[in-house]
């Protein structure tokens, strides 16, 4: 029964994402005010409204991120056409983490096609822990998705490239070209979570025994560690949110970095299983597909309209951060930009 909730939520949330960036004046969505003055004003009231919230705690099971400064509160929201607005802390970085998923994702879909990825790795919720052995064990490796543990390190050892450097540098190259900007790996959270991956690597390892493994398990598990350590912040992620948005296009440098085909398939994915375990939480109250990482970043898409991004280090039980989830809620809220909110045509 679980299973096929899943694949109906999934169905429901890929019919509704397609029609409305394929075809806008399907539904006669409410009317919203993306002017300057809105947005503005609308971050600057989030960002009072939520500056003092004290819940949540850093992770600790990867010891550099419970180093990280629990107050770091930036807000960024990149529209379409480019535009770039910015509240609080946007200078201050954080590991990307869970959120490198979705960019790899694009990629090998990119590469591969969305039927190969369905193929060799899954797209379905697992209804488990975004880091779970058991649903490996029990699907045999299969009908799992790139936005958990396995499915991203399935989806890692796909990317193109003869050799474990190549196939690195493709992935760097590839979400700094979403982020517009080149990034860079935070040296001491790689260390820290390369020195700590037993799990990770015992998950590819099971993996493998499955035939769903397809490079070396021990180089993939190390590549995926490195690409979780990348640094980024609320601009940065805004920005590759926003080039989801604008289907495959980075709005900000005009560069074409996946075909719209690609988002079509992606943003179903991070619909259902964006937020770990609280991703229908999380769908029902915003109608946005999202992803959240450990390291306190969390983006979301409105597709054909804007991304928009938040740092704050501090997450809920789930993982996901706290004052990231309101803040975006408020302004989906806001601007009525859920696309389940749907007028009645007169």
């Amino acid at each position: 029964m679980k299973k096929s909730y899943y694949s109906i939520c999934k169905a429901v949330a890929f019919f509704l994402l397609v029609t409305l960036m394929g075809n806008t004046n399907s539904f006669a969505q409410t009317k919203t005010d993306l002017s300057k003055a809105n947005i503005e004003k609308l971050l600057n009231e989030a960002y009072t409204k939520f500056k003092d919230v004290k819940e949540g705690k850093n992770a600790d099971y990867i010891k550099e991120l419970a180093n990280v400064d629990p107050n770091i509160f930036g807000i960024a929201l990149v529209t379409t056409d480019g535009t770039v607005y910015t509240k609080g802390d946007i200078g201050s970085m954080v590991s990307i983490q869970s959120v490198s998923k979705v960019f790899v994702m694009a990629q090998i879909l990119e590469e591969l096609g969305p039927q190969a990825i369905q193929d060799k790795i899954g797209v379905d919720a697992t209804g488990v822990r975004f880091n779970s052995i058991v649903a490996v064990e029990l699907q045999k490796g299969k009908e799992i998705n790139p936005m958990v543990n396995p499915g991203a390190i399935a989806a890692t050892s796909l990317v193109a490239g003869a050799d474990s450097a190549a196939k690195w540098k493709s992935i760097l190259q590839k979400q700094s070209d979403f982020a517009g900007r080149q990034l860079t790996v935070n040296q001491p959270v790689y260390v820290s979570e390369a020195g700590d991956n037993l799990r990770n690597q015992a998950i590819a390892h099971l993996l493998l025994a499955y035939g769903r493994m397809y490079f070396d398990p021990v180089q993939a598990t190390d590549i995926y560690t490195k690409q979780c350590a990348i640094n980024v912040n609320a601009k940065d992620l805004a920005t590759m949110a926003a080039t989801l948005a604008n289907g495959g296009v980075n709005p900000v440098t005009k560069k074409k970095i996946v075909s719209p085909q690609t988002v079509q398939y992606t943003l179903p994915v991070m619909a259902t299983a964006g937020l770990y375990d609280d991703s229908g939480i999380w769908y029902y109250n915003s109608g946005l597909p999202a992803k959240s990482g450990v390291g306190g970043g969390l983006l979301a898409v409105c597709p054909g309209k804007f991304g928009i991004a938040v740092v704050s280090p501090p997450l809920d039980a789930a993982g996901n951060s706290v004052k990231a989830q309101k803040v975006i809620k408020y302004v989906v809220e806001q601007l009525k930009v859920d696309p389940f909110l749907i007028e009645p045509k007169k």
